[in-house]
């Protein structure tokens, strides 16, 4: 599994996870599109927010690696604002390619884009 070196493992002041420690021996986590609903806490919309600024800044419109990102915290922007970057792409695999969707992730997240966010050095 790439470990991201240089990524935030977490949102700061908070329990909210970005990145994992160690693979998991028996296999990845799925990665499955999550609904977003327009009652999610608060807390729950800066987290995501941060994670997809910390996206932008560390791989901007690049193809990545899964590697260490946390299953649950990608699952939030899958299959909208994060993309597959292959075909065939395997949801279970830490090698998968994934990409930021940046017309998307712009609309759903515009302070992620405009350096005013969680990362004011730009060290995501």
């Amino acid at each position: 599994m790439l470990k991201h070196r240089g990524f935030p493992g977490r949102l700061p002041s908070s329990d909210f996870q970005f990145t994992i420690r160690r693979g998991n021996p028996g296999g990845a986590t799925k990665l499955v599109a999550r609904e977003r609903f327009g009652d999610r806490r608060p807390a729950d919309r800066r987290a995501d927010a941060a994670f997809m600024e910390a996206l932008w800044l560390y791989f901007g419109t690049e193809p990545f690696q899964r590697g260490n990102l946390d299953a649950g915290r990608l699952s939030w922007l899958f299959k909208r604002e994060v993309v597959p970057a292959e075909d065939p792409f395997d949801p279970e695999s830490y090698e998968a390619l994934l990409r930021i969707d940046e017309d998307r992730a712009r609309a759903a997240f515009p302070d992620a884009f405009d350096g005013s966010g969680f990362w004011e050095d730009g060290s995501a």
